[in-house]
């Protein structure tokens, strides 16, 4: 039996509409919009969100494993430590340059909401789990629940301080409260500082009072941000003398972490000096274009 030539046309004709509809598919499948695709300032960010994580899992393995276990390691326990802090710091890094970029560069519509997400764990979940880390290792049974509730706090900071980052519009060049990886760095500073409890306590709370506060603080671009920079590497230097017990180490750390606690107090001042300075010009503006 064959088959005659319209027969064959008919059972290899595909109507055009629905060779069009496949055509269209496939490109729509092919053209991914521009909100899911990851661009390079996005891959930084997701750098930060890694680095948080594995700050935690430092933290966990290292330290408090180890203390729960009766098998802490002295050395192991402080090369734990300074990682989880390294990373930290690192995080921050990554948070410093993907600003940097998106500027520079293109990014995506998923650019701030990854932002804000990485900055919750690196800087939020990451510091605050330090803190109930610490309150556990270090700290009296009595005081373990009152280190959580400081780290809740601090958790909490951070999370408000994102949502209010999101919702509320500030002058080009400042920040209103502490950024959170500032503040984290703070935070992480209090508890290297080896204070007695109640100071380090009141210390954390203080930080976290600043990160959801009024008080201004500059973005780092230009020169600030080679300065922070700096000080980033710098802090890596010397937690690692810290970690391998470099003669010096750890007073050098302790050096570095009291001038983090001031450098939180002092740098809101660079931009009051500015916001009084800008006030003091657009009155002698005003006053000018008073005169006759």
């Amino acid at each position: 039996m064959t088959v005659t030539d319209s027969e064959a046309q008919a059972a290899t004709w595909v109507p055009e509409a629905e060779v069009g509809g496949v055509d269209e598919d496939i490109d729509e499948a092919d053209d991914m919009p521009l909100s899911t695709r990851l661009s390079i300032a996005d891959t930084l960010t997701l750098g930060n969100a890694t680095c948080g994580f594995l700050a935690v899992y430092f933290t966990t393995t290292g330290v408090l494993i180890p203390h729960l276990t009766g098998s802490e390691d002295g050395g192991m326990t402080r090369h734990s430590a300074a990682s989880a802090v390294m990373l930290m710091l690192l995080a921050s890094v990554f948070d410093l340059f993907d600003g940097l970029v998106a500027r520079k560069l293109r990014s995506s519509a998923m650019g701030a909401e990854l932002d804000n997400l990485s900055d919750l764990i690196s800087f939020g979940l990451a510091p605050a789990y330090f803190v109930v880390v610490w309150g556990m290792v270090a700290a009296p049974d009595a005081y373990q629940r009152v280190s959580a509730v400081a780290a809740i706090v601090v958790l909490l900071a951070v999370v408000l301080r994102l949502a209010r980052f999101s919702c509320v519009t500030m002058p080009n060049g400042v920040f209103q409260g502490m950024p959170s990886p500032f503040g984290a760095l703070t935070v992480v500073s209090v508890v290297l500082l080896g204070l007695p409890f109640v100071p380090t306590l009141l210390a954390i709370v203080g930080v976290a009072w600043l990160m959801v506060s009024r008080v201004e603080y500059p973005k780092p671009r230009g020169r600030l941000a080679v300065a922070m920079l700096s000080w980033i590497v710098t802090s890596m230097a010397l937690l690692a003398a810290w970690a391998f017990e470099a003669p010096g180490g750890e007073l050098l750390l302790q050096t570095a972490c009291a001038l983090q606690l001031v450098l939180g107090a002092v740098i809101p001042l660079f931009a009051m000096t500015r916001r009084v300075n800008a006030f003091r010009d657009n009155r002698r503006e005003a006053r000018a274009a008073q005169l006759p």
